[in-house]
């Protein structure tokens, strides 16, 4: 039986709104729980949780990098029937060129028209999943630091919180039966799920919270076949990539970034699992939000942070990279001076220097 887009939507998504009580356990759950204690429980939880996001602050912004090499994605939260935070994905469409069929957040590269990173990503989300732009229905919960993508683009998460009933306002439009369909870019977007935010934190394979209606049985099989494999694995590619050019007489540093892989519980489906940038993207987000380190080693032993990295890209671009920097008049060393003392979005002992709140 196949599982549907919208039968997943109106499992997931909220029904009451954010301060509110979330649906309480049924008599038959396996927790032992009281009603009264469960609800107040994940209430606290769930408040700390968007505190710890809404409240994140930067200490300084990003230096500057050519605006034709920037983009923006879009961690767009909701809260599930248990009062536990979810993360919309999707999954791109087989006929791109470049990362087809990955697992990924909505995004894009900034376009002219965008005045801010916030803009970048709720259009890009707007575009290829129908989500709404308006900022009353998607509050802004944080900008987190950006990361750098493997083809030296700049790539800022931009974290907002679905409120009650705005799924339903951005697939109307596709539809006006009783159980509408999202609003897929098609030649982008081929399906839309969403996976536990907690879950990038653990080794473990998330445990699925609420009723298993019948349209969940396909997704049921899944996550059995799924739980037969390695939840999270990792793997460590060298840098600088060496799929970008090297300067002459370079040599290896014989150092490596981290590439961590977390199963979706759909890949019996043709979902691939979360990879590369997405799964980086998701574990910061988890980290800030949860207020603790993942159960797993988050970096690579000597692993050059962000900084460097992007410091490096801008005195050793690849042909794309450069041609935005001529074309845009950006001085690339004078950048590069100023990426080598920035000290946003670093670890430190498992956590980031963005200034993490407090524990749960």
């Amino acid at each position: 039986m196949v599982t549907s887009n919208s039968d997943l939507y109106n499992f997931h998504r909220p029904k009451l709104r954010v301060h509110d009580t979330p649906h309480p356990l049924k008599r038959e759950s396996e927790l032992y729980l009281s009603k009264t204690s469960f609800i107040r429980c994940i209430s606290w939880l769930l408040t700390r949780c968007l505190n710890n996001l809404s409240t994140l602050r930067t200490k300084r912004p990003p230096p500057p990098y050519p605006r034709a090499c920037c983009a923006a994605v879009l961690v767009a939260l909701f809260v599930g029937r248990a009062g536990d935070l979810y993360v919309l994905l999707s999954q791109r469409a087989k006929t791109l060129s470049s990362y087809a069929g990955d697992t990924a957040l909505p995004g894009g590269r900034v376009d002219d028209d965008d005045k801010t990173i916030e803009d970048t990503a709720r259009r890009e989300a707007f575009e290829e999943i129908g989500l709404p732009q308006d900022k009353t229905k998607l509050p802004l919960l944080c900008i987190l630091d950006p990361f750098i993508a493997g083809n030296e683009v700049l790539v800022t998460p931009v974290v907002v919180l679905i409120l009650d009933n705005t799924l339903q306002t951005a697939i109307e439009r596709a539809s006006r039966t009783t159980y509408p369909q999202p609003v897929l870019n098609a030649p982008e977007v081929d399906t839309l799920f969403s996976h536990p935010l907690a879950s990038f934190l653990s080794t473990q394979f998330p445990e699925r919270a609420g009723p298993r209606g019948p349209f969940l049985e396909a997704e049921a099989h899944a996550e059995t076949a799924a739980l037969e494999l390695q939840y999270h694995t990792y793997s460590d590619v060298p840098w600088p990539w060496p799929w970008l050019a090297q300067p002459a007489g370079a040599h290896s540093s014989g150092r490596a970034v981290r590439m961590h892989r977390f199963l979706t519980g759909r890949e019996a489906g043709g979902i691939k699992p979360i990879y590369g940038l997405t799964a980086a993207i998701l574990v910061r987000t988890a980290v800030v939000a949860y207020g603790r380190t993942p159960e797993f080693p988050v970096l690579a032993r000597g692993e050059p942070e962000i900084n460097e990295r992007v410091a490096w890209s801008l005195r050793h671009p690849a042909k794309r990279l450069e041609e935005a920097m001529r074309g845009e008049g950006f001085d690339a060393e004078r950048a590069a001076r100023i990426w080598d003392k920035w000290e946003g979005g670093r670890w430190r002992t498992g956590r980031f220097r963005q200034r993490v709140p407090s524990r749960l």
